[in-house]
């Protein structure tokens, strides 16, 4: 690619577009729909952060095919036709995770596309944990939320960013100790993404930018020193009274 350091705001719309595909729609025909918009973000994760070789064509090939058998599933409508989709959906958003983050980390500069990828990251992990918590729930013989709580997407993915992100309002609470020790896991991990990379990543930029301004100071001040002599040279032979010719 041009840019070596990858171009994520696209890749950060699409998240977003998943999300509210998600949130609003219902229904086999929107989790599939979902189901093909991971794999689109997958690809675009492999596009800019490049894998050496034949990898990216490998993982591409893989992700396509795959999604395709998980759609399939999820149509079937069984518990264990969904609780494979909801895997397979978690495992491309790990991977999306990773190439995301290794590519942002790899970067020498800090660029505003790198903080585009570390909050598609963020966006990826949610929506990771999500799929993890409905796994459990169409794969195990007991529901995921206690008191009776409907376990569907958008509620999967509600708690999965009110955890994440340690809002923790309590209408949702995982029910089995293996949801909750995954959902320890998500504020753990969304704790210590956002205080060590997103931090990190917004302080090096902030310092670039002050230090590129800085750079720019000392060059705009010589040119002036270098233009104001001139300035008065010819301001003073201006001034100066004319003498008369001698004869």
């Amino acid at each position: 690619m041009a840019d070596s350091g990858g171009r994520y705001g696209l890749l950060l719309l699409v998240l977003i577009a998943t999300y509210v595909l998600s949130a609003f729609g219902a229904g086999r025909a929107a989790d599939g729909v979902q189901t093909g918009m991971i794999a689109v973000v997958l690809v675009l994760a492999l596009r800019t952060s490049p894998l050496p070789g034949r990898w990216p064509t490998v993982i591409a090939t893989g992700a396509i095919a795959g999604s395709a058998g998980a759609i399939g599933a999820q149509l079937t409508g069984t518990p264990a036709g969904i609780g494979a989709a909801d895997l397979w959906k978690a495992l491309l958003l790990l991977t999306t995770a990773t190439l995301i983050v290794r590519r942002v980390l790899a970067r020498s500069t800090v660029t505003i596309q790198s903080i585009y990828g570390a909050l598609s990251a963020y966006l990826v992990t949610g929506l990771m944990f999500a799929d993890c918590y409905a796994a459990i729930q169409h794969l195990g013989n007991s529901p995921f939320f206690s008191d009776g709580q409907p376990g569907t997407t958008q509620t999967f993915q509600y708690f999965s960013f009110t955890t994440l992100t340690t809002l923790g309002y309590g209408d949702f609470t995982a029910a089995g100790n293996g949801g909750r020790a995954i959902a320890v896991l998500e504020a753990l991990a969304g704790q210590v993404y956002l205080a060590t990379l997103v931090a990190r990543l917004v302080a090096a930029y902030h310092m670039q930018a002050q230090d590129n301004l800085a750079a720019g100071r000392p060059r705009r001040r010589s040119a002036d020193r270098t233009a104001r002599p001139a300035a008065r040279t010819i301001t003073s032979s201006r001034s100066r009274p004319g003498r008369r010719p001698r004869r």
